[in-house]
């Protein structure tokens, strides 16, 4: 067997433009509305709506630099800094309650041909999985949109970064995938928008990465937050612009000769999975979606 991954945001699912920027005002206008409503410590300095925005946007900002890391930080964890700023005690449950309503409130749409690849792929035998850095939203809150989309089934995993201790491009998220998969690194490509997506490929051992260039219209704040200034992809780096041109990309990458059958031995499944993870430059990137 062997496994294509891919990423979620502007990969398999995309926000138009506009969209993407008013989900941003969104979750700004969500995070004041919390951290209003926090209770204040005896003391603590009064913030205007402007200060308070400023507070959960740092919060976010760091969030995204520790993806770039390799790191999860959750929007729990993000609201609960934010609150900490002006000594505040914050209700993180209804904040995200209230995220969660708006997430399946956006009018997502699916990737042009996205069904029809993942279609394909089931039927040529691979197996699938998403990998998503879910910074700004939880992986919960995606689940009722991806099944609206029938992405859900499309796929055989499922996985999000708030719900593991790394995002790409650590290693460990790609290894834990494809271990749920009976997979391994040598047999899987990967489908990505950004440099997280390559870079991870790159430090998993993976055969190869695909870089996807055909929803890269981001919003302005996604751009900054999420898509630059930072590393890029390899020039060498494979890439498409529909993602039509991934099946015969991955058939060449990946040919049906090398999918053998079944899960390695005990040795060779300790060879895929090396302990330690292969470091590229010290330069602290942005992470994709």
């Amino acid at each position: 067997m062997a496994a294509i991954t891919f990423d979620l945001w502007h990969t398999l699912v995309y926000l138009p433009r506009a969209a993407e920027e008013a989900y941003y005002r969104t979750q700004v206008a969500l995070a004041v509305d919390a951290l209003n409503a926090a209770t204040p410590a005896a003391g603590a300095p009064a913030r205007s709506d402007r200060e308070l925005a400023g507070d959960f946007e740092a919060a976010l900002g760091e969030a995204v630099r520790a993806a770039g890391e390799g790191r999860t930080v959750t929007p729990r964890t993000q609201i609960l800094c934010a609150a900490a700023v002006s000594g505040r005690t914050v209700d993180a449950d209804r904040y995200l309650a209230r995220l969660a309503q708006a997430v399946r409130a956006q009018p997502f749409r699916l990737a042009p041909g996205a069904g029809e690849l993942l279609g394909s792929l089931r039927e040529d035998g691979y197996t699938t999985a998403v990998i998503s850095n879910t910074v700004g939203e939880t992986g919960r809150s995606l689940r009722p949109v991806l099944r609206s989309l029938g992405l859900e089934t499309a796929v055989d995993r499922l996985v999000f970064s708030d719900e593991q201790p790394w995002a790409k491009p650590a290693p460990e998220i790609f290894w834990s995938t494809l271990r749920r998969l009976g997979e391994q690194p040598a047999e899987c490509v990967h489908v990505g928008d950004g440099w997280a997506d390559i870079e991870g490929a790159r430090r998993a051992g993976l055969r190869a990465a695909i870089l996807f260039t055909g929803l890269q219209d981001y919003g302005r704040h996604y751009r900054a937050l999420h898509a630059g200034p930072g590393p890029r992809a390899a020039p060498a780096t494979p890439r498409v612009g529909k993602l039509g041109g991934v099946a015969p990309l991955v058939a060449r990458l990946l040919p049906p000769r090398t999918r053998g059958g079944g899960r390695a031995d005990g040795a060779a499944h300790r060879r895929a999975y090396p302990a330690r993870p292969r470091r590229n430059s010290g330069v602290r990137p942005r992470a994709t979606r």
